[in-house]
């Protein structure tokens, strides 16, 4: 009975706050294969992970006015998140670690609300980040995604880790260090239609926010996880089977792109082409790219045969 109680009063605390913002959910839940507990906080929902002790996503709609609305500041208050029903990670598990309480639904998204910036700090929307990727690339996607959400009115955001090629785990309740991040994006409501997924390793880097660009079924592809499916299915699938970077206007500068290596990441290639056209291999990890990837002639290697190595992982090889 104690147990039915608590449920109830977490059920209606959770409806409470998705009342408050019906449009974080307006295109469904993301589904995996993997069994998550879903949390519903005033700004964001999340499907929370045991096994990983963090979010496997992180959802959020993200609107021009919240961007451009600043009505506090950063409150650092990082704590236990008490609707995790299974317990989420505790402080305890990053003292000490070396890694950065990396926010998944970032904290400057949330300014505009006193409450939504407080709930930002649970440690259920927390990922163990190495500090120069959370205070390096991973801060300049964020800030691009703002951008976009001021460019295109409103936006949808699913963010996550990628438990792929993980680095370890940290404290008691062993929370996994992610090898992989990644964020969706779909803007439904503007004149044209579009979305785009980005990728990124867990490491530190100056490339492009570009090179990082994949389509979305790529992402759900690494992750096990279908996003927005609540869109019509004819409208899901061409959403997400292609990518047009032209769309997103990317407005960071960064002192380290070549033109000419964007111009190689970014071109579309057939299915054709990838077939019959040439690979590259990473000689110390044995890794194949496709030429669509930011590591083909990036990396330490050689021209191969699609026969040659193990297929990237984000590329597909």
């Amino acid at each position: 009975m104690k147990y039915f109680i608590t449920l109830l009063t977490v059920l209606f605390t959770c409806c409470t706050a998705f009342a408050d913002n019906p449009d974080d959910a307006r295109f469904g839940y993301p589904k995996g294969n993997k069994r998550l507990e879903i949390v519903n906080h005033i700004a964001y929902d999340l499907g929370y992970s045991e096994e990983h002790e963090q979010a496997a996503w992180v959802s959020y709609a993200l609107t021009k006015e919240e961007v451009q609305t600043k009505v506090t500041k950063r409150t650092n208050n990082f704590r236990f998140d008490g609707l995790v029903l299974t317990g989420s990670a505790a402080l305890s598990d990053y003292k000490g670690s070396g890694y950065d309480r990396g926010h998944l639904a970032p904290a400057a998204d949330m300014a505009w609300s006193n409450q939504a910036m407080s709930e930002s700090f649970f440690l259920s929307n927390m990922s163990p980040q190495i500090i120069g990727f959370n205070r390096g690339i991973w801060k300049k996607l964020e800030s691009q995604v703002r951008n976009w959400a001021i460019d295109n009115s409103i936006i949808y955001v699913v963010t996550g880790p990628i438990f792929d090629e993980n680095i370890g785990s940290i404290g008691v309740n062993e929370v996994t260090i992610p090898g992989f991040y990644y964020k969706v994006i779909l803007d439904y409501l503007g004149p044209e239609k579009k979305a785009i997924g980005l990728i990124l390793r867990h490491q530190s880097s100056k490339e492009f926010l570009e090179s990082f660009a994949v389509t979305v079924d790529r992402v759900e592809v690494l992750t096990g996880i279908d996003f927005f499916a609540d869109l019509p299915d004819n409208i899901e699938e061409e959403l997400e089977s292609k990518i047009d970077i032209s769309k997103w206007n990317f407005k960071q500068k960064n002192k380290t792109y070549k033109p000419s290596e964007v111009k190689r990441t970014t071109k579309r290639k057939t299915k054709q082409d990838l077939k019959g056209g040439t690979y590259w291999i990473t000689i110390n990890s044995g890794i194949r790219h496709n030429p669509t990837c930011r590591w083909y002639e990036n990396s330490k290697g050689r021209p191969s045969t699609i026969k040659e190595g193990r297929a990237c992982k984000v590329c597909g090889g």
